[in-house]
């Protein structure tokens, strides 16, 4: 039914800030009749950076770090783009680290397969154990390509009684902080 409304509305282009979504629309829905262009924001970030339509004009003095999201790294291989906009997003200023496990070896933030809304033990969570690796990597923040990822690394740093020391991110969020800040043009009063 979804994929009849898109072609009914001809949608030619899907951006997701979803990893999940991402894999489902352009891996899936192809089966069903449904071919779009499916872009990652990561992906939509980066380009427009690198065709000069998003300029970092205030770089961040933060040490960075970027936590892999499984399925838009290990499930479609999409690694370069999010560290591109991170690194550029820095440059002359902060620094960005690689998480030990990182790209094809990355670490799951703990949401995948149902597993956010499943009780564990609280020393075995996945989550936990990927957030410990976050704290050791001495960082003041991580940024995620991922709105699961987002939460699940939150609440990881609030086990460490680190959410006021590590700010987990989106990567919007860290390109947001970079660009210029401009007042809203004046508008004329309506008549």
């Amino acid at each position: 039914a979804q994929v009849d409304r898109l072609n009914e509305l001809k949608v030619r282009k899907v951006v997701t800030t979803c990893p999940h979504c991402f894999h489902v629309i352009k891996n899936e829905y192809p089966q069903f009749g449904g071919d779009y262009e499916v872009v990652h924001h990561a992906q939509l970030i980066s380009r427009l950076m690198e065709e000069g339509k998003l300029k970092v004009e205030n770089p961040l003095d933060k040490n960075l770090t970027y936590h892999d999201s499984c399925y838009l790294g290990r499930w479609n291989g999409v690694y370069d783009d999010p560290r591109a906009g991170i690194q550029r997003a820095v440059e002359g200023k902060g620094t960005f680290k690689e998480l030990d496990r990182n790209r094809e070896h990355g670490f799951c933030c703990g949401a995948g397969g149902g597993r956010m809304w499943m009780e564990e033990e609280t020393d075995k969570r996945v989550n936990i154990n990927r957030a410990e690796e976050i704290v050791n990597a001495n960082v003041d923040a991580v940024a995620v390509g991922c709105p699961f990822c987002k939460t699940m690394l939150s609440d990881g740093m609030k086990h460490f009684n680190k959410e006021d020391e590590i700010e987990v991110l989106d990567l919007a969020q860290v390109i947001a902080a970079t660009l210029p800040v401009t007042a809203p043009a004046a508008q004329e009063p309506a008549e």
